[in-house]
């Protein structure tokens, strides 16, 4: 197949934009993409009417399995409680975790449709889905296995990262020892054995684990082969983003508070900073992530959604890109390569993110004018057409 008559942001440079472009598609991979006056002929030409085409969007960081939701805690913190003082008095991810566990397989996939669903509407490919609301082997299994099932109920990639050093649960609320080895000595192993999880993360802050557990968590993870990620920097400077890099981490996320050492440490790894707007936005932090530093360093940067239910209730990784560029200063360029290469070097996947020969055929089509109109708007979602492996899942080209 042969799409003629597009504007393709390539994301090879920059936007890499071909003004006047053509993609060809061989066996759900691209071929070649470049100038149509240079196209090779095809015997299936087809003209996608001068729309924008970009790479299949990547949200690559979600929490989105999980049961119940935190509705009553979004009261309370506009109220002026803070975040860290309900997560101590039983709320926060302790309340999803009680109702994670009360639900069953079913009621969990049923429940992370409906959520999918609203953001697949956005061009979205790719997706990565954390366990975490578990806290207990079982739980955490089951989380994982849903959302495996999530990719083959719809047409997305679905990326797993186990994230059982999330907090500790109720019952080892004395025993931080005790969870430890059961993170490191039952969960995954068994999680690495049944190949449920992709990656390996955590969260490291002075609510949930100390750099010295996450080392311990990651030195397990990385005995089963397993590539490591990290929540660090968001609320405190623990300086665990430098000890993620010593592991040449995937990436770190969050970093509201990542300072030089850290920002060299992860330059120096090609670990990719993952910006979460949403959770800054609901949570009212004040405290930007550096990213004036961080372009001058040449860390790639990704932005993704952060979808739970506690702190980053956000269903729309078109809004995050826009809050993105209002809130931490990045340009459009850069948020839309937040979410399509550098998301994709986030999750260590290089087949995907650009439009170039070798990768997969999976493009988002737009009724826009220009790449930098999808940070634009909000509320209002140009996409016309998804391609995932070079065949059409979702709307027309006509």
């Amino acid at each position: 197949m042969l799409l003629t008559n597009l504007k393709a942001a390539t994301m090879q440079h920059g936007y890499g934009l071909i003004e006047d472009a053509a993609i060809l598609i061989e066996d759900g991979k691209i071929a070649w993409v470049g100038p149509r006056a240079e196209a090779p002929a095809a015997a299936h030409p087809y003209n996608c009417q001068g729309r924008l085409v970009t790479p299949g969007l990547i949200d690559c960081h979600t929490h989105l399995v999980y049961g119940g939701n935190r509705a009553n805690e979004f009261e309370m913190r506009l109220g002026g409680i803070a975040y860290a003082e309900i997560a101590k008095s039983g709320g926060g991810i302790a309340s999803t975790v009680r109702a994670t566990r009360s639900q069953s397989d079913g009621q969990l996939v049923a429940a992370a449709l409906k959520r999918l669903d609203t953001l697949l509407v956005e061009g979205i490919t790719t997706i990565e889905i954390k366990s975490g609301y578990g806290l207990d082997v079982r739980t955490e299994m089951k989380m994982l296995r849903v959302a495996r099932e999530l990719g083959k109920l719809r047409p997305v990639d679905v990326v797993t990262s186990y994230l059982g050093a999330h907090a500790l649960p109720p019952e080892y609320h004395d025993n931080r020892e005790g969870y430890l080895k059961l993170v490191c000595e039952e969960a995954i192993p068994a999680i690495a054995t049944q190949k449920l999880a992709d990656a390996v993360d955590a969260f490291c802050e002075k609510i949930a684990f100390t750099v010295e557990e996450t080392a311990r968590v990651f030195n397990t993870a990385r005995g089963y082969n397993l590539p490591v990620k990290l929540h660090a920097e968001q609320l405190s400077n623990l300086g665990g983003a430098k000890m993620a890099a010593s592991f040449h981490a995937l990436s770190v996320d969050h970093v509201e508070y990542l300072d030089d050492d850290g920002i060299e440490a992860i330059a120096k790894s090609g670990t990719v900073a993952v910006l979460l707007p949403g959770a800054f936005y609901y949570l009212k932090e004040t405290q930007q992530p550096p990213v004036a530093a961080l372009r001058r360093a040449g860390v790639p940067m990704a932005i993704a959604t952060d979808l739970n239910p506690g702190s980053s209730p956000i269903h729309s990784l078109l809004t995050t890109m826009n809050m993105a560029c209002l809130l931490f200063g990045l340009r459009p360029e850069e948020a839309l390569r937040g979410v399509t290469v550098n998301a994709a070097k986030a999750l260590g996947l290089a087949d995907r993110g650009m439009l170039a020969a070798g990768q997969k055929a999976d493009l988002a089509f737009w009724d826009a004018e220009r790449p930098g109109d999808l940070c634009y708007p909000i509320g209002f979602n140009p996409l016309s057409a998804v391609m995932r492996n070079g065949k059409l899942v979702r709307g027309s080209l006509t």
